[in-house]
C-alpha cells in the first residue's frame, strides 16, 4: 500500500468513516438560500419554515414572539457570509409548562444510511456550527429519530463572539431509520421550554426512549427572558464521525437545487417564463407547470400572492387577469393549476397561456417539507 493510501486509510478510521466530499447531512448550513424572503417577524404563534430554506422554527403555547432574518453577520476567515438572526421581539416572563421553541432541520431516511444506526457497525455523528448570542446563553442540541421515538441531547454554551461549537454524538446501535423520502432524524437546537420538556433529569450524549421532560432539563436559557435576546447561526453541519472537519461549502446553485426539493416559487417580478396550458371552461383554464427540480413529493398546496399580477391569454387575443389560481392535479415533478377569470370570453379547447401580467406576484409551492 502506498503512503497516500495509507494516510487516507489511517484519517478515514480515525473519523469512522467520514470526510470527502458531500459528507455535510444538513443543507444551507450556510444559510445563504432564503426563497421565502429574508426577513420575517412576529414568529411564535405557530411553526413554519420563515426565511432560510430547510430550518424551521417550531413552537407552541408561548407569548414569546421573535423576528426571524438572514442577517449578513459572519465569522471571519470561515468563508461564510450569511447566517441566520433570532432576535426576542416580546418576552415571555410566565412561562407554561407546555411551552416550546426549537429551530432545526429534518433529514430524510435515505439520506442518512451512512450513519449505519441500529446496526453492531453504527457510526458517531458530529454536529458543528458557528454561533453568537449578545449575551452569554446555553442551550441545548439534539438528535431525534423520528423511526423509533430516541433522541440524544448535547448541552452547549454560547458567547458574545462568535464561536464554532463542536458537539459528538455516540453511536447508537439501536433502531435502524427507514430507507424512504420521510423524515428519519431531526437536528434541533432547543430555546426555549417549559416544565413539560425542562422539569426532568438531562442526559448528556445518551440515546435513549424520548423522555419529554428530560429534553432540555438543567439550568437553560430560556430565549424569551428578554427582549434582548438575540441569536446568530451559521456553518451548521452534521456529519459521519467523531472528528468534526471545517465547513464544506458548496456552489450557491447546488445548495439552491437541494432547497427545491421541497419548496419552489415562481415570481413575476423574476421574469417568470409563459407556462402553457388549453382552456376547459369559458372562464378557466388548465396550466401545467413543471418543476425547476423534483421536489420530495407532489406538493399538497399553493400560496398565491397577489393574484391580479398573473394573467392567462388565449394566443393571439387580449390578455385576461386571473382571479384564482388553485391546485388541480400534481406529482413531484410537475403541477396542473387551475386558473379562472372574472370574464367567461375564453372558448373551450383552445392553446392558452399563463404570464406575467405584473409585479410582485408569487405562487409557492408547498407542502414537500418535512
Amino acid at each position: 500500500m502506498s503512503k497516500a493510501a495509507e494516510l487516507a486509510n489511517l484519517i478515514g478510521n480515525i473519523n469512522a468513516g467520514g470526510g470527502g466530499v458531500n459528507r455535510n447531512l444538513i443543507i444551507n448550513g450556510a444559510t445563504n438560500v432564503a426563497q421565502r424572503g429574508t426577513s420575517s417577524t412576529g414568529i411564535g404563534a405557530s411553526s413554519g419554515y420563515f426565511t432560510c430554506d430547510r430550518w424551521k422554527i417550531t413552537t407552541g403555547n408561548t407569548a414569546g414572539e421573535l423576528t426571524m432574518t438572514q442577517d449578513s453577520s459572519a465569522p471571519s476567515g470561515t468563508g461564510l457570509a450569511n447566517s441566520i438572526k433570532l432576535d426576542c421581539t416580546n418576552a415571555d416572563g410566565s412561562i407554561a409548562a407546555d411551552e416550546i421553541t426549537i429551530i432545526g432541520q429534518s433529514i430524510e431516511g435515505q439520506n442518512l444510511q451512512t450513519i449505519k444506526k441500529g446496526t453492531s457497525s453504527a457510526t458517531p455523528i458530529t454536529v458543528s456550527f458557528y454561533a453568537k448570542a449578545n449575551a452569554t446563553a446555553t442551550y441545548v442540541a439534539e438528535l431525534f429519530d423520528h423511526d423509533n421515538t430516541r433522541n440524544n441531547t448535547r448541552a452547549f454554551t454560547v458567547g458574545t463572539d462568535w464561536a464554532r461549537v463542536e458537539l459528538t454524538f455516540i453511536p447508537d446501535t439501536t433502531g435502524t431509520l427507514d430507507d424512504d423520502n420521510a423524515a428519519s432524524l431531526t437536528f434541533q437546537i432547543w430555546l426555549h421550554a417549559g416544565a413539560t420538556y425542562s422539569g426532568g433529569t438531562f442526559s448528556d450524549n445518551t440515546w435513549q426512549s424520548v423522555t419529554q421532560a428530560n429534553r432540555y432539563a438543567g439550568s437553560r436559557t430560556s430565549f424569551f427572558s428578554s427582549v434582548d435576546r438575540e441569536l446568530f447561526l451559521t456553518g451548521l453541519q452534521l456529519e459521519v464521525g467523531q472528528n468534526p472537519t471545517e465547513f464544506e461549502h458548496e456552489p450557491f446553485e447546488r445548495t439552491l437545487a437541494k432547497c427545491q426539493r421541497y419548496y419552489q416559487s415562481i415570481k413575476t417580478n423574476d421574469g417568470a417564463p409563459n407556462y402553457n396550458g388549453h382552456v376547459n371552461a369559458a372562464a378557466g383554464s388548465i396550466i401545467v407547470v413543471p418543476f425547476i427540480q423534483q421536489m420530495r413529493t407532489a406538493p399538497t398546496g399553493i400560496t398565491v400572492t397577489n393574484v391580479g399580477s398573473w394573467g392567462h391569454v388565449i394566443y393571439g387575443d387580449t390578455n385576461i387577469a386571473a382571479n384564482s389560481i388553485t391546485i388541480g392535479n400534481a406529482s413531484s415533478k410537475e403541477i396542473q393549476l387551475d386558473v379562472n377569470s372574472a370574464s367567461g370570453s375564453f372558448s373551450v379547447g383552445e392553446a392558452i397561456s399563463l404570464y406575467d401580467n405584473g409585479s410582485n406576484g408569487v405562487i409557492e409551492f408547498t407542502g414537500a417539507e418535512l
